[in-house]
This record gives C-alpha cells, sequence and structure tokens, in this order.
C-alpha cells in the first residue's frame, strides 16, 4: 500500500475536497413531511416540531364544500342595452312601412316593445340558471351612472314571454292572428346582457370571504411525537406543512440558497476534520492511505443517513459505532472521536429530528472509544456492541423522560431498531479484517496475535534457530522501550522485532548466535560468499513472510532493519586482505530500503546494538555506553536514517535507554559467601539440639 501511494501523487487536500462534494450532492434538501402516516396507528418516527410558522389548510373537499355555500349567494351583474332597444324598434318600423303594416298595428307593437324593452329581455339561458342556481334568485342591474340595483330575475322578460306579452296585451280591435303574421320573434332581443367583469369581480370576492385556513400552527409547536396515535387531524396538519414547504422550496433562489447552506457547513466541518489532522495528527494526514480510510469512513455513513432518510427507514438502525471502531482500531482514540463527531454532526443536516439524533449518537461514540481503550483482542469488540447496545437504551430513555416527562412516550419499537444496530455491529470484527486486507492496515489486535510466541512461524524460530529467536526477544524488549519514551507505536515495532530475522532460519548455522562454541562454517568459505550468505537472510526473511501472510508493515521491518548497510566484518576483512583492490560495494551491502519511519529505525538501531552486545570481553558501564554510542554515530555517519522522521532528541533518547537495558541485563551476579567450618559445626549443633527439643 505504501507503494502505491507514493506512485499516485493526488494532493491530500483533493480527498477532503471530494468528500464534501459527494456528502453536498446527495444528502436531501426536501424538509417536507413525507412518511407513511396510517390513521389510527401510532406514528413510527421521531419528534415533529413546525420549523416555521404554517396555517393548516382546508382539505379539497371542505373547501369545494365552503366555496359553493357562499356562491350561492352570488348575485350577477348585468347591463340595459338602450340601444339594441332602439335598433330594435326602428327595425320594426321600417319593416312595417315597407310591408305597408296598418298604424294601428304599428303604433301598439312599437310602444309595447318599447314598455318591454323598458324591463329588459334577459336570455333564457341565464333566466333559469339564476332561478336554479340563486337562493335569492337576484341580480344586479348597472345603470348608467354605475348604480347597481337588485331586482329578482322575475322581473324580466325572456323572447318568449316578451313575445307572449305582446300578443296577450293587444287591444280588442287587433286580431291576433294579425299581429303573429308580422313576425314579431324578429325583432325581440335580449337588453339586459351580463356584466362579466363587475360579475367576475363579485365572485372572487365571495371566494375570499372563504378561508383557505382552519387555523396555525406556530414555530417550535409539537406536531406529533413517536408513539403517538396519528389522527384525522395530525394527518391534516401534516399535509399542510407538506405543502407549505413544497411552495418555501419552489423558489429557485430559496433552493439555490439551502445548497449553498448544505455546502458551507459541510465544508466547515469537513475543514474542521482536515485542520484537527494537519495540527495534530500530522503523521496520519501525511499518509494518504490513512486519510482515505477515515474520509471513506465519515462520506459512507453520511450517504447512508440520506439514502434512509429518503426511503423513509429508520436511520438509528445505521450502526455508526462502527466508523469509530474502525478509526479507534486503526488510527487513535482521539480521531476516532472527532470523526465521530464530524459524521454525525453531518448527519444531522439529513434527519428530520436533529436534535433527538444527536442526543443519542454523540454519546453513544463516548462510549463505544471509553469500551475499546487498551485494545487488544477481538473480543473486546463484542463487548463494546453489548456496551452501545445498553447505551441507545438508558439514553434514549433517559432523552424521552428529559423531553417529554412521561414514560409512556417510551416507543418499545426503538429498542427493536437499537437491536437490529446491534446486530450490524457484530459483523466490526469481520470489518476490521476487511480493512486489514484492502487499506494494507494492521490493526492492535492483530500485533498482540502475531507477538504471540506460540504462533506457528515463532516456534518454529524457536526450534530451527534458537539463538536468533532469543535475539529477537531482547531485540523486541529493547525496541519497545525505546518506542514508549518517544512516543512511537510500541505494539508494532515489538511485533517487527519479533520477525525481522526469520530469514536466518535458512541457514541457522551461519549467524553466530546459533553456533555451538569452535564450529564456524564460515571458517575456509570466501569473505564474499559468506557476506552473501549473510546479506541473503533479509530476502529470505521477506519469501517466509509473505508464505505465512505477515502484513506489510511487518514485512517492512524485515527489509529496513540492516537497511543498506555492510557486512562491515566481512568487508573490512576482505579490505585489509586485498587493499589495493578496488572493492564492489554492493557484494557486501544490504538492498535495504533505509528505515522509513521511527518505527523501522529503533528496530534497527535495537537490532545492531544488543548483537554487538553479546561480543564485548567485559560488561561495565562505560564499556556498554561506549558501544552504543559507536554503533549508533556510525548508522547516523553512514546516512541510514536519514529517511527516517525521528529526530536528534529521539535518538539520544534512545541511547540512554539501550545503555540502561543492557547493564541491566548483564549485570554481575552477586557472589554468595560460603559458611567456614566453624560456624558449619555451630549450625550442626543447633539442629540437635532443635531435634531433642522437638
Amino acid at each position: 500500500m505504501s507503494k502505491i501511494s507514493t506512485r499516485f501523487r493526488i494532493p491530500t487536500p483533493v480527498f477532503f475536497v471530494v468528500a464534501i462534494a459527494l456528502i453536498a450532492y446527495f444528502i436531501p434538501r426536501e424538509t417536507s413531511i413525507s412518511y407513511d402516516e396510517t390513521e389510527g396507528r401510532p406514528w413510527r418516527y421521531g419528534l415533529i416540531t413546525a420549523p416555521f410558522d404554517f396555517p393548516v389548510y382546508k382539505n379539497e373537499v371542505q373547501l369545494e364544500s365552503e366555496r359553493d355555500s357562499v356562491l350561492r349567494e352570488f348575485r350577477p351583474y348585468y347591463s340595459r342595452d338602450k340601444e339594441k332597444a332602439e335598433r330594435s324598434v326602428t327595425l320594426f318600423q321600417n319593416d312595417a312601412k315597407a310591408t305597408e303594416v296598418s298604424s294601428e298595428y304599428s303604433y301598439y307593437v312599437r310602444n309595447k316593445m318599447r314598455e318591454i324593452y323598458s324591463v329588459g329581455i334577459i336570455s333564457l339561458t341565464e333566466f333559469d340558471k339564476i332561478a336554479a342556481e340563486s337562493n335569492t334568485k337576484q341580480l344586479y342591474l348597472v345603470d348608467d351612472n354605475n348604480i347597481a340595483t337588485i331586482y329578482n330575475v322575475s322581473v324580466f322578460y325572456t323572447t318568449k314571454t316578451a313575445y307572449e306579452k305582446l300578443i296577450q296585451d293587444a287591444p280588442g280591435g287587433l286580431d291576433e292572428q294579425t299581429l303573429q303574421s308580422l313576425n314579431l320573434n324578429n325583432y325581440l332581443f335580449e337588453n339586459i346582457i351580463l356584466n362579466n367583469e363587475l360579475s367576475k369581480k363579485a365572485k372572487e370576492e365571495l371566494l375570499m370571504r372563504v378561508p383557505f385556513a382552519e387555523g396555525n400552527v406556530l414555530a417550535g409547536q409539537k406536531i406529533i411525537d413517536r408513539g403517538e396515535i396519528v389522527t384525522a387531524k395530525t394527518i391534516h396538519i401534516l399535509n399542510s406543512l407538506q405543502k407549505i414547504t413544497e411552495q418555501r422550496e419552489g423558489s429557485g433562489t430559496r433552493q439555490n440558497w439551502m445548497i449553498a447552506g448544505d455546502v458551507v457547513l459541510i465544508t466547515f466541518l469537513i475543514g474542521s476534520f482536515m485542520a484537527y489532522l494537519i495540527f495534530f495528527r500530522p503523521r496520519e494526514y501525511s499518509d494518504r492511505r490513512n486519510v482515505l480510510f477515515m474520509l471513506s469512513m465519515v462520506v459512507l455513513f453520511c450517504l447512508l443517513t440520506s439514502l434512509f432518510v429518503k426511503l423513509g427507514l429508520n436511520v438509528y438502525i445505521i450502526p455508526f459505532a462502527i466508523a469509530t471502531i474502525m478509526v479507534r482500531t486503526f488510527i487513535d482514540s482521539r480521531t476516532a472521536m472527532f470523526s465521530h463527531t464530524v459524521t454525525i454532526l453531518i448527519a444531522s443536516l439529513a434527519v428530520p429530528f436533529p436534535q433527538e439524533f444527536l442526543m443519542l449518537q454523540i454519546p453513544v461514540g463516548f462510549v463505544c472509544i471509553f469500551s475499546l481503550k487498551g485494545l487488544s483482542e477481538r473480543s473486546q469488540l463484542i463487548k463494546a456492541s453489548f456496551y452501545i447496545l445498553v447505551a441507545y437504551a438508558l439514553v434514549y430513555v433517559g432523552v424521552v423522560l428529559a423531553f417529554k416527562g412521561e414514560p409512556k412516550q417510551i416507543d418499545p419499537l426503538m429498542f427493536l431498531y437499537f437491536g437490529i444496530n446491534f446486530v450490524f455491529l457484530m459483523f466490526a470484527y469481520l470489518l476490521v479484517y476487511i480493512c486489514e486486507k484492502v487499506f494494507g492496515f494492521i490493526s492492535g489486535v492483530s500485533m498482540v496475535e502475531l507477538s504471540n510466541i506460540n504462533k506457528p512461524l515463532l516456534q518454529k524460530l524457536s526450534e530451527v534457530a534458537p539463538g536468533t529467536f532469543q535475539h529477537s526477544m531482547q531485540v523486541s524488549n529493547l525496541a519497545a522501550a525505546v518506542a514508549v519514551r518517544i512516543g512511537a507505536n510500541a505494539p508494532l515495532v515489538r511485533t517487527g522485532a519479533l520477525y525481522h530475522d526469520i530469514g536466518k532460519m535458512s541457514n541457522p548455522a551461519y549467524f553466530t548466535e546459533n553456533q555451538a562454541p569452535g564450529m564456524n562454517p564460515h571458517d575456509g568459505l570466501p569473505y564474499k560468499e559468506s557476506a552473501r550468505i549473510i546479506i541473503n537472510h533479509v530476502s529470505e526473511g521477506v519469501k517466509i513472510a509473505k508464505k505465512y501472510g505477515l502484513p506489510q508493515q511487518i514485512i517492512e521491518f524485515i527489509e529496513t532493519h540492516h537497511g543498506k548497510g555492510k557486512v562491515k566484518y566481512f568487508y573490512n576483512m576482505y579490505k585489509n586482505e586485498n587493499p589495493d583492490e578496488v572493492i564492489n560495494d554492493s557484494d557486501f551491502s544490504y538492498p535495504g530500503p533505509n528505515p522509513f519511519s521511527k518505527e523501522t529505525a529503533i528496530l534497527m538501531m535495537a537490532d545492531t546494538v544488543e548483537a554487538a552486545s553479546r561480543s564485548l570481553s567485559q560488561y561495565t558501564e562505560q564499556s556498554i555506553s561506549d558501544l552504543v554510542e559507536k554503533l549508533i554515530d556510525s548508522q547516523m555517519s553512514d546516512g541510514l536514517l536519514r529517511n527516517s522522521p525521528i529526530t536528534f532528541k529521539d535518538i539520544e533518547i534512545a541511547k540512554g535507554i539501550f545503555k540502561e537495558k543492557l547493564k541491566t541485563m548483564y549485570h554481575s551476579r552477586i557472589v554468595y559467601p560460603e559458611l567456614n567450618e566453624k560456624a558449619k559445626l555451630s549450625q550442626q549443633e543447633q539442629a540437635e539440639k532443635n531435634a531433642e527439643n522437638g
């Protein structure tokens, strides 16, 4: 994984920008109520409060009924068309002259038409409509001065009743058949004309008297809470909230501002996480693998929250603690808590009940971190899952009692959701293993397991190369002590030290710690051949490690514990015997690479110091101090520690620890004095006396 990260040099801030874009794109912005509510059933979701003041709209049936009731009082507006009446009379008069109608008939018809038109003729269709639909059966007639007068529709004529009026009111001297032959229908037109503008305005004013709403809900007012029975009124209020919310969100400008607000909040939270890593965890920030892993956890659970909200599923099923467990396992507790807080704050932007969500999830995160303190066994993950389940239940009960003050408001269904969450948490054990393989991590649990000397590979090392095994144990102790003091990963360097020399199992007898006195297989071998055998234990160790499936982090200790240093014993011997020959340094040099972390640098120093200390003829404070100073200074001058982030101060601390540990390991034992003859005789006499007394 480290090789991949060096090949693709993507700037670390790019990962944070991508995370912001993904979360901002998928986070739901619909604040409307989209729950599946059923009348008479308990409310399955969280507390719903009014986000703003809004009216409770009447339903369509009720609104239509009230509108119909008001419209029964509607009186249309009409105007009298005087010109049409005059044109009609004139038309008859002209036709009567042309057809030589007698003056008696012509005079009667003209006067009667003027009388009828003075009252007014209305359309038969409108006459019937007003008479049937209006309770009042009245209309407004507007005169020339725009003064409206109420008339009963029955006072007006239709073309039919006007014709009948003309025939029926004829004087006795006029023949009815002669009147009918004049085709009087051709001169009767509607002069009471509907005034559309005034009628429309009057109708709108009436409809405005019917309010769309039947009350208001104030911002912050409770609408419904989990466990309460859904009523028709509740559904009515929720539908009103949905309607007004959709209206508010219908504005493109408002939608754009909402998007901008989401982006600002998400950017601030992700940016805060980035700043935390830069200032407090620079080592993790510089490792793109770690950054990608942590951001993946944040983004994954934010997107899961968005998906659950969109689908109307309960978000408490989502095992947010898994992300916290993963970060705690592979990074550290503080970073896990920070990433958990950022994840929960972003997720709260998507849920419809953010206050309850935050009150539940943040304390559970604390419990998760506390329960994994000193993580060294996989069984702790199972225990943590139980603690988290209990924490969810207790905190939920506390939230309900604190905010509602009624135990009956506790929803039993919530405990089912917590149980499902618990089942998902049980898969954290498997996810730890998956993350180790995908991201190339090694967890503290894995290191504890690998450092067990009963592991098959370490058992084999102790049998095949017992001296090397003891050397590895001593190096492990030295390196771990230094790592603790300078803030390095002590479990990692301890585990790496146990495996760093496993390559010596291929040719154990060629290494001093495994040789019996007087037996050295290097005798008679060319120096280059001996150097090749010694150097090969690195490549052989890598092969064995891969065969046994050791993590890459452990293999890195095998590769770097000699760096690119020389096998100095054989190099110096060869150079002394061939002073004039130009030596190819690669024949006597390890392949490397040089240590590139604090941990690998510590192991190199500890390995060299422990191995060389065995060759001291006298174990005095001065001899041990001189040896440690000489060896580590030589490594520094050869540039073997140049690529590691270890400081001069760290190196001085390491030197001090090596000296103290070696003095303890090689201190002279106290020689116990023997009893002289007089003391022995006195002791024997005392024993006999005790026997007699007994």
